[in-house]
């Protein structure tokens, strides 16, 4: 039997040029750094936040913030990270820059104050593999932001300052038009006693807001009456600056972290009932460096960790998390808040590849191979011949395209990341490029993997599902 799957097998290689990187059960595929990047006077930051995006052909991209604008990185080969675009933006020495995308939209905001002023930039990325379009780069509708999140529609900016002065601790806007987004409400007109929000995870209407040195409050988003509703709070210490969280999957369980000091554990906090929230545990990295940015994805948290690196934990069990895997982006290991802004500033786990990228502020993007400390047995699938699966990402739907297949019955299974299978479908592809469809609308978001097989080839395709 011929098998299309290519695999990358790294776990026994020894890379003498990169052996300085160090990690357990996740390995390094490539890592994109230019040297031009200048490195901002104050921190010594070079780098900042990471997103990804996948085009409609399947191509997928990394994107990373630096002092001087933002980089759109070819991961596809995630062994051969290729530069594509370079977007200048008005400074040289920023330290902020945060991405979100919506639709085909890249959202770039930027939290330097500097003269001149960094503007909210709009890029249209439906034109990829070919080029990006801008549409957007101004500071009318705001001049700076810190962190940005998406929900729907909604688009939601911590800390958002606008042109003569005026202040939003958080607000959301409408992306109805999305070159065009529209201020819905602002937090101070329902709790002017915020003084500023620095970041948000959003589900659904309900709101987990990291509001620094005033803890973490919890909001509603009342659409229809337009205002927001306090649902409850977790009031840390009040020289604790809290940070930001990220929720389990079964939306029991919040994990957030404290930037301030530096070395304060991440918090376990129970959510079951948002009106009494409570920590119910913490736990650390091994040199206790401070948590920057937490993500759940499946049963697995994915910690960026400043000097430690990035970390991943098994929370099936959400109380009590169980590290699986680190990479250290980071080798001087600094232990001390001396140097605070250096290392994993973020990660970026939604790639259909399942390849996980991390920015670090001193050494650029980095793709990862994070499938054994998912416990995945196979090792990352490449791009093969044969098979397409588009659109890739999906939101309700599938279809499945072969070359070279003809009067053959083949059985499409989709599994998820903990190998369940959750579809099983047979097709009998008379020509080859016929199109089939397979809904998806009823499966959860994530990454899964696509098998297909005829009595000869077995094809395998991971494939992203958003909601």
């Amino acid at each position: 039997m011929k098998i299309f799957l290519s695999l990358i097998f790294l776990a026994c290689i020894s890379f003498t040029s990169r052996g300085q990187f160090d990690n357990f059960n996740i390995n390094l595929l490539d890592s994109f750094n230019d040297p031009s990047v200048q490195a901002e006077p104050v921190y010594g930051i070079r780098y900042q936040s990471c997103w990804g995006y996948v085009d409609s052909l399947g191509n997928e991209y990394g994107i990373i913030g630096s002092t001087a604008g933002s980089y759109i990185i070819d991961v596809t080969n995630p062994t051969n990270l290729v530069q594509h675009t370079y977007i200048p933006h008005r400074q040289n020495d920023c330290i902020w820059h945060e991405y979100k995308t919506y639709e085909n939209y890249l959202y770039i905001i930027s939290d330097d104050s500097d003269v001149p002023p960094n503007s909210l930039q709009i890029v249209d990325m439906r034109y990829l593999p070919d080029s990006v379009h801008m549409v957007y780069d101004d500071s009318s509708i705001f001049v700076r932001a810190h962190t940005q999140f998406i929900e729907g529609m909604n688009w939601y900016l911590a800390s958002v300052k606008l042109q003569g002065g005026i202040h939003y601790s958080m607000a959301v806007y409408s992306l109805a038009d999305p070159e065009n987004p529209v201020l819905k409400r602002a937090l101070n007109d329902d709790f002017p006693l915020i003084d500023a929000v620095h970041d948000m995870f959003v589900i659904h209407d309900t709101i987990y807001a990291s509001c620094g040195y005033q803890g973490l409050f919890i909001f509603k988003y009342d659409e229809q009456n337009n205002q927001f509703i306090q649902l409850g709070a977790l009031l840390g210490a009040p020289d604790h600056y809290n940070h930001s969280s990220y929720i389990s999957k079964d939306h029991s369980t919040l994990y957030v972290t404290e930037e301030v000091p530096g070395g304060l554990p991440v918090q376990i906090v129970d959510i079951t009932d948002v009106a009494n929230t409570s920590v119910i545990d913490t736990f650390t990295t091994h040199d206790a460096n401070t948590p920057h940015n937490p993500y759940v994805f499946g049963d697995y948290l994915i910690l960026a960790a400043y000097n430690d690196g990035v970390w991943i934990y098994n929370i099936s069990d959400p109380h009590n998390p169980v590290m699986t895997g680190y990479f250290d982006s980071h080798p001087q290991n600094d232990t001390t808040y001396d140097a605070p802004y250096a290392g994993a500033w973020a990660a970026y786990t939604d790639l259909p590849s399942g390849v996980l990228l991390i920015s670090d502020m001193q050494y650029g993007l980095f793709a990862l191979d994070m499938s054994v400390a998912l416990g995945i047995k196979q090792s990352i699938p490449m791009e093969q011949e044969g098979m397409m699966v588009f659109p890739n990402p999906s939101r309700s739907e599938i279809n499945i395209k072969f070359d070279g297949i003809e009067n053959e019955a083949v059985s499409v299974s989709l599994y998820s990341m903990d190998g369940k299978k959750v579809l099983d479908k047979n097709f009998t592809f008379v020509r080859t490029g016929e199109k089939y469809n397979i809904t998806t609308s009823d499966l959860p978001a994530g990454i899964y993997t696509l098998q297909a097989s005829d009595q000869k080839n077995i094809f395998v395709k991971r494939i992203s599902i958003l909601k």
